[in-house]
């Protein structure tokens, strides 16, 4: 096993990335942020596939959100870290329960979790989705973000856009007192997309856990208690009553 270079203190070394040729400021930022952080090296150790495995166990440790036997949802899965906890959570490799991961990128198959490389927005997803799973999900949980520009509005309203995205496919293939779980960013979900939560929801509140960087505006939002669709007006009834 690899481990970093320490000092006669026993610390481990912080390791500098030297510039090369066409490498970005921010990518060689992000870069030496990557060799110098616990949680990647860490994950690295214990067999998960990204840092982000981190994250949902420490807010599951505290909302009890991962239940054995659960139906789950995970949008935007690659690279599979999320689906593997919840896969341990919930009994998955026991035989309890069910998880389908769904991303536009192709990943690694995880034991017992089912895999659809497919575009969440696509009409057909939510009923293909409930198929896959035997009936409606328990939690649909998203780790996705969209593509940063470095424009803090353009970036808030990406993110406020792509969340409620996501709210309205879990509306979609939630069963009753369902939860929905996803990443925002301080501010990212105020004004309706909140009050649109919380209509849905018994309880809404932000989380974010300590695998989150410090420096970071990410945290995320949890909505639980699904109420239930709502029914589309009948227009027809609607018309025959005017008439």
């Amino acid at each position: 096993m690899n481990t970093p270079p320490r000092g006669p203190d026993g610390r481990p070394l912080k390791v500098r990335v030297k510039s090369a040729r066409g490498r970005t400021t921010s990518s060689q930022k992000w870069l030496q942020r990557q060799l110098n952080d616990p949680y990647v090296a860490r994950a690295k150790r214990e067999g998960w596939r990204s840092r982000a495995a981190f994250k949902l166990i420490e807010m599951d440790e505290k909302a009890r959100l991962l239940k054995r036997g659960m139906r789950v949802v995970d949008l935007g899965a690659a690279p599979g870290g999320w689906s593997q906890v919840a896969a341990q959570k919930i009994g998955l490799e026991e035989g309890h329960g069910k998880i389908v991961a769904i991303d536009l990128l192709d990943i690694d198959p995880i034991p017992g979790v089912v895999f659809a490389q497919m575009d969440f927005l696509a009409p057909e997803a939510p009923e293909r989705l409930i198929a896959m799973l035997g009936g409606e999900a328990d939690l649909v949980m998203s780790d996705m973000a969209a593509n940063a520009t470095g424009h803090k509005k353009t970036d808030h309203l990406r993110i406020v856009g792509l969340v409620e995205l996501a709210a309205d496919f879990a509306r979609q293939v939630l069963a009753p007192g369902g939860a929905f779980l996803a990443k925002v960013i301080q501010g990212g979900t105020e004004g309706t997309l909140l009050a649109d939560l919380k209509r849905d929801f018994a309880q809404v509140k932000h989380v974010k856990p300590a695998a989150s960087r410090a420096d970071s505006a990410e945290l995320y939002v949890l909505a639980t208690g699904f109420r239930g669709k709502v029914a589309a007006p009948d227009h027809a009834d609607e018309d025959a009553a005017e008439g």
